[in-house]
């Protein structure tokens, strides 16, 4: 018998950022009606992080967000309006923005898996690069050039140059062409300049692959981080945030990694640095059968439970936010059907998770099963929560199990997110002494409404 206690009355914090999110909706228009945009809203989704956008022809394709297609040729003046294309960009914030998501800007380029590089060359002037960073701000956040006030808090300086090693084939490099040294010093001047423009907004990055793993109890920090770190403490490189990566289907290589994050930015002297994964989703690899089995996760109900396992462990952990990687049209959406934009298994697990951080107030939510995760959330006399079964992937054939629930509320109202339901009403559960008893089948996930007793 498995067992959850929910103590309503016992407080311990705000519920975190974790249902922020890579990209925005797709608007509707008169020649494109294939759209999400009302769903998309209905999320509430508080950050959307704009890596790879440009690879969307929704978006504006490779006429956006990119610092060589908003500035598509580097010879030219930096301080005049003409040198930079903003139109495409704007118009795909402005709708982000319009469903009540704040960009997350990720300065840099998209990944590029083909054989020619384009934008993943180290810019011929790292200085440079960095003022044209900065109009990019100030376009945005300044009005600079018939521009915008936004409020954008977040920039972030490039993404995965720490994907191969420096003697790896140039044609290999799909996110940065140059050195690891190389890196630093682009690191170094670009951070440096914009901290210095806007020191109230978080300048940092650099969304690195991985961060690192457990030896036994210790976390063990990679190496290209640790010399990045140990790089901007000795240089004094503002660091606001630091963002990291994990494709994974274990919960805890998710949580490993945060542990790593913590301690590497402690160990570095950044007390005050935000960890922020923004990138993951359900993967269990990358190449052949166990791609295929990745997609047919992301976008069926192992995806889902997955993701709220995932929240739920983050929660109590040292990562401030965590960022889903793909809300655009693709194979790593697992919010939005592909050929219709409605809503899949996924989506409701994030639909969930905004109910909690809509209430605000996180309360005890303790379960005596390492494979039956819940979060717990409260605010004035209403309270809510989950109860998801993630098994482990060590059981071929996980079973059923029988779950009981001590919680003190009051008018429950029960709902089942499974292979078959979407958050409808579950009723095959009795309640006795203040304690919900029902059956879980392996990745399901029920989500409770009640009322605080008075």
């Amino acid at each position: 018998m498995s067992r959850v206690i929910i103590e309503l009355e016992k407080e311990s914090g705000r519920i975190k950022k974790l249902n922020a999110v890579n990209n925005g909706p797709l608007p509707k228009t008169p020649e494109q009606p294939w759209e999400n945009y009302e769903d998309y809203k209905a999320l509430e989704i508080p950050y959307a992080r704009v890596h790879d956008a440009s690879f969307c022809a929704r978006y504006g394709g490779e006429h956006c967000v990119d610092i060589g297609f908003v500035f598509p040729d580097f010879e030219a003046d930096v301080d005049d309006p003409d040198s930079y294309d903003f139109q495409l960009t704007d118009e795909y914030l402005a709708t982000m923005i319009s469903a009540g998501t704040e960009p997350f800007y990720r300065l840099g380029t998209k990944i590029e898996h083909w054989s020619k590089k384009y934008n993943t060359l180290p810019p011929a002037d790292f200085a440079k690069w960095a003022q044209i960073c900065e109009h990019v701000i100030m376009h945005y956040t300044q009005g600079w050039a018939n521009g915008f006030e936004y409020k954008i808090e977040y920039w972030e300086i490039w993404n995965e140059a720490d994907g191969l090693p420096d003697d790896a084939p140039p044609q290999a490099k799909v996110c940065w062409g140059g050195t690891k040294a190389q890196f630093f010093e682009f690191y170094g001047v670009v951070a440096k300049h914009l901290k210095s423009r806007f020191p109230h907004l978080k300048i940092g990055g650099p969304a690195v692959c991985s961060v690192g793993r457990m030896m036994g109890v210790f976390p063990l920090i990679n190496a290209w981080v640790a010399d990045f770190l140990e790089y901007c403490s000795t240089n004094s490189v503002p660091l606001d945030f630091f963002s990291w990566h994990t494709y994974t289907h274990r919960v805890d290589v998710i949580t490993t990694n945060a542990v790593c994050a913590a301690k590497a930015l402690k160990k570095y002297g950044f007390h005050s640095t935000e960890s922020i994964l923004d990138e993951w989703n359900y993967t269990i690899g990358f190449i052949g059968e166990d791609f295929t089995k990745s997609v047919q996760g992301i976008i069926g109900i192992k995806g889902a439970v997955f993701v709220a396992a995932v929240m739920s462990e983050c929660q109590n952990i040292p990562v401030d936010m965590l960022m889903y990687y793909d809300l655009q049209p693709g194979l790593y959406n697992g919010l939005f059907d592909f050929y219709t934009q409605k809503p899949l298994k996924t989506y409701y697990t994030f639909k969930i998770f905004s109910k909690l951080r809509k209430l605000g107030t996180q309360v005890s939510a303790v379960s005596t099963d390492r494979e039956i995760y819940t979060l717990a959330a409260k605010g004035g006399d209403q309270a809510a929560f989950f109860v998801a079964y993630y098994p482990s992937q060590n059981v071929k054939k996980p079973k059923e199990k029988k779950v009981k629930i001590k919680v003190s509320g009051r008018d429950y109202s029960i709902r089942l997110l499974d292979a078959t339901h979407n958050m409808t009403q579950f009723n095959d559960f009795s309640i006795a002494d203040s304690q919900i008893s029902l059956t879980l089948q392996p990745y399901s996930l029920i989500y409770v409404e009640t009322k605080c007793k008075i």
